[in-house]
């Protein structure tokens, strides 16, 4: 703690002598300033590095630069995940918010994962047979060209059975949308007894 407060006390002190050099001093003066700045950096050569960081991380806490840092109190994020060698790219398109461009690899890598929602979204078979084989194309030429880049590894998808799911889920959304027949309530015995029908 005192180690810190001296190092302060020295650097103002260096500043001070500092100011004075352009004061219009005499020879004998710049002689003494001179003399005293070197007995400062010989003073400074003394104090190690971890209490030098030490002062300036206090300094930096105490002016409130560590204030309002994005990530404070929250874990870092892709901490613990497996590495992945196209890290940089995913998160640049993430930060961006970028769709369409990037290797092709990663773009169809997102289509598939976004093509369900894609297909629900269709009214006949038909055009969820054309998006399905649009997409398998592109999936194929993407891997007939050595372009470089991060390896193509989605996979095609197989049109019939994707066809049947499709069907199945609009199915099921059907049968959710259909109106429920209202429960009957059961009336309270003052309002059986008051209709006659108890």
């Amino acid at each position: 703690m005192g180690g810190a407060g001296e190092f302060k006390r020295r650097m103002e002190r260096a500043a001070e002598i500092r100011s004075y050099r352009g004061a219009g001093i005499s020879a004998a003066e710049e002689a003494e300033l001179d003399a005293a700045e070197e007995n400062e950096r010989q003073k400074r050569r003394k104090v190690d590095d971890a209490k030098r960081a030490e002062y300036l991380i206090r300094d930096a806490m105490a002016q409130g630069k560590f204030d309002n840092l994005k990530y404070a109190g929250k874990p870092i994020p892709g901490l613990g995940e497996a590495f992945d060698p196209d890290w940089w790219v995913k998160g640049l398109i993430q930060r961006e918010n970028i769709s369409g461009l990037g290797p092709k690899a990663i773009l169809l890598r997102t289509e598939d994962a976004e093509l369900d929602a894609r297909l629900d979204a269709q009214f006949t078979e038909k055009q969820v047979r054309d998006i399905l084989a649009d997409f398998n194309n592109r999936v194929i030429d993407a891997r007939r060209q050595l372009q470089g880049g991060p390896p193509v590894i989605t996979k095609t998808r197989d049109v019939e059975a994707e066809v049947a799911l499709w069907q199945e889920r609009r199915a099921a959304g059907r049968k959710a949308e259909a109106p429920q027949p209202e429960p009957e309530t059961r009336r309270r015995w003052w309002q059986r007894v008051w209709r006659g029908t108890a």
